[in-house]
């Protein structure tokens, strides 16, 4: 016979298990609030200081731990504190964490027993083969600088033991309320609206839809590790423009710092009355799928029921989202860089050229000329001298227009008076002669 819709809920539920664990002061007080108006999963605050653990709700099962150590006292914002108790009791915390799915652990990091002990049960949970999933708040900025180092110390330790974590600072609660709102219902604004996405996220899980989302669907979306995560779920009154509202309301939570866009895995779950049509699932799926990854895993429900009169309800889980809220490794200060000026470039010196010797040219020798041959006159008894030879002489001397036309005129004039010389009668040549001598 075909099991009923009962039948298949009821063994739903005792297939998949969900323990939502509180860890310090401020983690047990959220999960306390959140065990009295959540019934699916089972709930537990664990803590070191006894008088704490009186006032949490009868609904969530309370676990003291370092005892021995603490002497059933807080551990004074020391977090290695908070950590050696957690260890000195790790079998009691491995038989609290046994046997569960899906382990979610809500902490206020910035103290000492919820930021030391928090990386302790959530790596113990990893050793059991559990899905892990994080929810941690920042502490306010006027708790001052140490607080905050105590809180991302934690959660860079805690991180490589989780699938997924979503981190809500402190300071965002002032999106919500008015700053003269009393302290602890403002605090209160917190837990309630985690407490409603965990109810949505728990309800989607455990109660059967028109498209079905389980545990395995679940398992696939929170698949990796240290996966930032954006977990919401509102809830709007049914009208023409109420996807739309819906839409805005699930992806800009005022809590978180940070958006699903880029995120790689997506799950999302859309409730409503009979009356839900296909034009409003689609239209909510195209907004939530376009700030998504290219390569992300969607999976989507629709569920329907008489709860849902009037209303629409959306809730949404992502991972992987691009923000980074915290690195690895705490960024260095950069120095400012100095503007090097490049030195110039030295030029070769140019080699010193050889000393080149200057050639003397070689001037010819001019041979002296003989004494004038003087020849006898016979018919006067007187020696004439005999013309000089001509000889050539080169000389390599190199000489303009100008001198070459007066040593023309020169011999042309030495030329003239030879003759004049010879033309004039005998004894006029005697006379010229001796008054030369």
């Amino acid at each position: 016979m075909p099991k009923k819709p009962q039948e298949i809920q009821s063994e739903r539920v005792k297939r998949t298990k969900i323990r939502v664990i509180g860890v310090g002061g401020g983690g047990g007080s959220i999960v306390s609030e959140i065990a009295s108006r959540v019934s699916q999963a089972s709930f537990v605050v664990a803590n070191t200081d006894l008088q704490a653990l009186k006032t949490v709700s009868r609904k969530a099962t309370r676990f003291q731990f370092g005892a021995s150590l603490t002497q059933g006292l807080g551990t004074g914002m020391n977090p290695e504190l908070g950590q050696i108790a957690a260890q000195q009791e790790k079998e009691k915390i491995k038989k609290l964490l046994e046997g569960q799915d899906l382990c979610i652990l809500v902490v206020c990091l910035g103290g000492g027993t919820g930021s030391g002990a928090a990386p302790i049960f959530a790596k113990i949970s990893k050793s059991l083969g559990n899905l892990t999933y994080g929810i941690f708040t920042l502490p306010f900025k006027f708790e001052g600088e140490k607080k905050m180092g105590i809180a991302k110390a934690s959660l860079e330790r805690v991180r490589p033991y989780l699938n997924a974590l979503s981190i809500i600072p402190n300071e965002r609660i002032f999106q919500i309320v008015d700053k003269a709102t009393p302290l602890q219902q403002a605090l209160s604004a917190i837990n309630r609206n985690l407490s409603e996405s965990l109810a949505g996220l728990i309800e989607t899980i455990y109660e059967p839809g028109l498209i079905n989302i389980d545990f395995a669907d679940l398992k696939t979306v929170l698949e990796g590790r240290g996966r930032l995560a954006y977990l919401n779920a509102v809830v709007v009154p049914k009208g023409e423009k109420s996807p739309q509202e819906a839409i805005e309301k699930v992806l800009n939570s005022p809590l978180y710092p940070y958006t699903i866009r880029g995120a790689k895995g997506v799950l999302f779950n859309i409730a409503g009355e009979k009356e839900i049509n296909l034009n409003e699932v689609n239209q909510i799926s195209r907004n939530i799928s376009s700030l998504l990854n290219k390569e992300a895993k969607i999976i989507f429900g629709v569920s329907q029921g008489r709860k849902y009169q009037d209303k629409i309800k959306i809730t949404l889980l992502a991972t992987g989202c691009g923000m980074k809220v915290f690195s690895e490794k705490p960024k260095r200060k950069r120095k400012a860089k100095k503007k090097v000026v490049p030195e110039p470039i030295p030029m070769p010196k140019p080699k010193p050229r050889p000393k080149q010797k200057l050639k003397k040219k070689k001037m010819k020798k001019v041979t002296p000329q003989k004494p004038k041959e003087v020849e006898k006159i016979p018919e006067e008894g007187l020696e004439r001298p005999t013309p000089p030879e001509k000889k050539a002489v080169e000389i390599r001397i190199r000489k303009n227009g100008l001198q070459i036309k007066r040593e023309a005129e020169e011999e042309e004039k030495e030329m003239l008076e030879k003759e004049k010389f010879w033309e004039s009668p005998a004894f006029l040549r005697k006379r010229r002669f001796f008054r030369a001598q």
